[in-house]
C-alpha cells in the first residue's frame, strides 16, 4: 500500500516539475547549465531516480519511514512549485 502511495506522490511530483519547467520563470535562467540539458530531461530523470529509490527502499526495508520522507520531499516540492508558478519568488 505504501508503494502505491509513493507512486501517486511521484506522479504529482512529475506534474509539478513539468509545470515549473514550462513556467519560463526568470529564476530558471539562473540555474546551472546541466538543469537545461536536453530541455529539462536530465532534471526529470533525477526526479525519476528519487522516486525509484523511495519505492525500492519502502519495498525492501519494510519501513514506512522512507515513505514519510518522500511525503515530506513532495510537500516541499509542492510549496516550491507553487511559489515559482505564482511568481511569489
Amino acid at each position: 500500500m505504501a508503494i502505491l502511495f509513493i507512486f501517486l506522490l511521484g506522479i504529482g511530483n512529475f506534474a509539478m516539475h513539468k509545470a515549473v519547467l514550462e513556467s519560463r520563470h526568470p529564476l530558471l535562467g539562473q540555474m546551472p547549465w546541466y538543469v537545461h540539458m536536453l530541455g529539462g530531461r536530465v532534471s526529470m530523470a533525477s526526479e525519476f531516480l528519487i522516486l525509484l529509490a523511495a519505492m525500492l527502499l519502502v519495498a525492501n526495508s519494510h519501513s514506512t519511514w522512507w515513505g514519510v520522507g518522500y511525503l515530506l520531499y513532495s510537500a516541499i516540492n509542492g510549496l516550491a512549485a507553487w511559489l515559482i508558478i505564482t511568481r511569489r519568488v
